[in-house]
């Protein structure tokens, strides 16, 4: 029973179904530990509509073939059908040309491949690359590989307090030394949303590349790279409802053009002889070996699924199950939320009295809930905030007000066992 909603807020979500949302959504009708599924760990992986799962069964039942250079009809299928999905990512970041659009295992392999290519090529001695104190390991680790192997420097952007980046300091860290800016549109570990747009206009005045880190906000945000006029932008599709194993790598076709190849293998070449190599065009040059297929059609699917959906509706409603959540959560005793930017997707991280994170985490699974506890790979932004651990409920928009109280009448739960 939904104990803390207001007709109010019934009422001005009226025009958005989500009980008819969650019905495309198989794994959300099932019960753990005898209590019906409330799922909050969606900054984790998004769980997956029917038709994105369909998509990758109808694949292998009917179509299962290589790619490319097939001259049968199974191989053509599903050359088409991951080609199409190709076109289907580039549609929906409003990329200039399908040649941009880079397929890779999900965002970790997007940054790690422009680390090896682009940073092998134009990183020196010296030079300074810029992240931010929001990063996820996979957007802080590959830069250090690259600045020890190249004798260059990792700079840091810092936090405020309320989780904000502090773009003064941002300002004052970008000089002739910095090469490349790799920063996170949203905060996988407290939901903030960064200034991208105004970041990048600042970075392209001084001639600085900039790289985005999407995954956390694909799933939330209309992204358009052309809007952005970023360098680089990469995503994952199990963030977005799609399958895992399977993200994006988007990057203005003159770097492509420029950067030397991350992987040797089939595909990414021209010809071979035992003397050279010459490589293939864009984008199959960054795409060694046979591809997860399989994966981009259901990324493609998943697309067209969140292209079926009122994303005007969708982004209202996440605002207010956030709204929501974030007031209900602040009025429990003893509960600290870490993170309160103005600007935030629904992902709350939160601390609780005495309470370690991952005895409220495995409390609340025994009620149904699932959210996630720890550093969330993001230890240098705990480690800012003075703790070791958040617990982070995070939400997507098949989530309800219902499941809001559930987690609150839950923590209220855990704070009980632990009197």
């Amino acid at each position: 029973m939904n104990t803390l909603i207001d007709k109010g807020t019934t009422e001005s979500m009226s025009l958005f179904d989500v009980h008819a949302i969650r019905q495309h959504f198989p794994i959300l009708q099932q019960t753990v530990h005898g209590h019906p599924l409330v799922y909050l760990d969606n900054a984790a992986t998004s769980q997956k509509p029917l038709s994105v799962i369909e998509s990758e069964v109808n694949f292998y039942k009917n179509s299962n073939a290589n790619v490319h250079r097939g001259l049968h009809l199974l191989s053509d299928q599903a050359t088409q059908a991951y080609e199409g999905a190709r076109e289907k990512v580039r549609q929906f970041i409003n990329a200039p040309s399908m040649r941009e659009i880079v397929f890779v295992r999900g965002s970790t392999e997007a940054i790690n491949l422009v680390a090896s290519s682009f940073g092998q090529l134009n990183i020196q001695e010296g030079d300074e690359i810029l992240i931010s104190a929001l990063e996820h390991h996979a957007n802080i680790v590959p830069w250090q590989l690259l600045c020890a192997q190249k004798k260059a420097h990792l700079r840091v952007i810092p936090v405020l307090d309320n989780g904000e980046l502090d773009l003064a300091a941002y300002n004052d860290l970008i000089n002739i030394r910095t090469k490349l800016i790799a920063i996170t549109h949203v905060s996988n570990a407290i939901g903030t949303i960064n200034p991208v747009e105004k970041m990048i206009e600042i970075a392209h005045q001084q001639g600085v590349p900039v790289l985005i880190d999407g995954a956390q906000a694909v799933p939330h945000l209309k992204v358009d790279v052309q809007s952005l006029q970023c360098d680089f932008y990469v995503f994952s599709a199990h963030k977005m409802y799609g399958p895992t194993g399977v993200g994006v790598l988007y990057a203005k076709e003159a770097l492509l053009k420029a950067m030397p190849p991350y992987q040797g293998g089939g595909e990414m070449i021209s010809q071979v002889t035992f003397e050279r190599s010459t490589y293939n065009e864009l984008p199959y040059k960054f795409e060694a070996g046979t591809p997860n297929i399989a994966g981009a059609i259901g990324l493609g699917a998943a697309i067209d699924y969140l292209n079926q959906l009122d994303l005007m509706q969708v982004a209202a409603y996440e605002q207010q199950l956030l709204d929501y959540a974030t007031q209900a959560l602040s009025e429990i005793d003893g509960l600290r939320i870490i993170g309160e930017a103005a600007e935030k997707v629904p992902v709350i991280s939160f601390i609780l009295d005495t309470i370690h994170p991952h005895d409220i985490g495995t409390i609340l699974d025994h009620q149904g809930i699932a959210i996630r506890a720890g550093h969330h790979c993001a230890m240098p932004l705990m480690e800012r905030f003075g703790v070791a651990a958040t617990a982070r409920a995070s939400l997507a928009f098949y989530n309800t007000f219902a499941e809001v109280d559930s987690l609150v009448l839950g923590i209220r739960e855990v704070q009980r066992m632990f009197a």
